[in-house]
């Protein structure tokens, strides 16, 4: 699996990126700092691009003609992409739809937040 962490700071706000990410997957239910993100539409887009995936559930989709599959979690500051198997193209896909909503990868795996801010 492969993890790939979405969210915004809000204007002039910046945080230590491993503990927002640590209260990401505590799901602590509100994070002071992070903007309300439009869940939904960014929902809807994924959908969009992905059409062709079978969506499994309302937040997992898997790829019927090559590798791979991810799931989506959410909270209202947050998206939170699990990735199984899926090549860097797909990954790549994902982290554009994101920077559509001005939405910066945080690769825990690395660690790294690759936004304009970045340490």
């Amino acid at each position: 699996m492969y993890e790939l962490l979405f969210w915004n700071y809000l204007e002039g706000i910046y945080l230590n990126h491993h503990e927002v990410y640590e209260a990401i997957i505590e799901e602590q239910s509100e994070i002071d700092g992070l903007e309300v993100l439009p869940i939904q539409v960014i929902l809807n887009r994924i959908i969009k691009v992905f059409l062709k995936w079978e969506k499994v559930d309302d937040r997992s989709w898997k790829n019927n003609d090559g590798v791979g599959a991810f799931h989506i979690r959410t909270t209202p500051q947050s998206i939170k992409i699990d990735c199984y198997g899926t090549e860097g193209k797909t990954m790549d896909t994902l982290v554009n739809i994101m920077e559509e909503f001005n939405c910066a990868l945080y690769d825990p795996q690395v660690p790294q937040r690759y936004d304009e801010m970045a340490e």
